[in-house]
């Protein structure tokens, strides 16, 4: 999952305007304002992996839940709980949990419930244009790592001009590999027990569960 934030806009058209880091902070700090201020965030979302030079074209279906810097994924066949501390990876396939604690300061690790306020620290930023994405008016916005060691060059991001919501994320390797998410519904302010975001071992008797702690 660390790797969440990239995506693909085959379907963008795009009309020129000038760079301008002020107003790309602009329209983030509405959509991080906007963002913090739901109890919840239930989303459909595909997940893509570009390769051009190795002819790789991968998509796959998930879904999130997000309560604070809690959240639940569905994807590529594995539950993954974050509770605020503790990470259960559940593989269902392989009938496996591991249970880990994240280092969050770790720069390879990206919590998704941070996808919309990523830009807050440790990047500059620049709006692009307006254009559209599936027939919707949006801001492209590029976000450039101030560390560039970071294994990508950038991230782009797609934001609903109406409802000031994120549309898609794309994040640009270094090494070829792009990474795409795209928001396809997108629900807020639903009730969740704090529950939902650990593995419930009583759930799953036949899992077998593997404490890395």
């Amino acid at each position: 999952m660390k790797y969440i934030v990239t995506i693909i806009l085959a379907t963008l058209s795009l009309w020129g305007t000038a760079q301008s880091p002020e107003k790309a902070k602009e329209i983030l700090d509405k959509v991080s304002l906007k963002t913090k201020g739901y109890q919840s965030i239930v989303a459909d979302f595909s997940f893509s992996l570009e390769n051009l030079q190795e002819e790789i074209h991968e998509v796959y279906e998930g879904n999130i839940i997000i309560k604070g810097n809690k959240y639940k994924v569905n994807l590529m066949d594995v539950d993954t709980y974050f509770d605020g501390e503790v990470l259960y990876t559940h593989m269902l396939d392989a009938g496996e949990v591991n249970i880990t604690i994240p280092d969050l300061e770790d720069e390879e690790t990206l919590n998704p419930a941070t996808i919309f306020t990523i830009y807050e620290k440790g990047y500059t930023f620049n709006y692009v244009a307006e254009g559209t994405a599936d027939g919707k008016a949006c801001h492209e916005i590029d976000l450039y790592p101030e560390n560039r060691d970071k294994p990508f060059s950038r991230i782009k991001l797609l934001i609903l001009k109406d409802s000031l919501q994120l549309y898609s994320i794309r994040q640009v390797g270094k090494d070829g590999n792009n990474y795409t998410v795209i928001v396809k519904n997108m629900s807020t302010d639903k009730t969740f027990n704090d529950s939902t975001f650990a593995f419930n071992s009583a759930a799953h008797p036949d899992v077998d569960v593997i404490d890395m702690r």
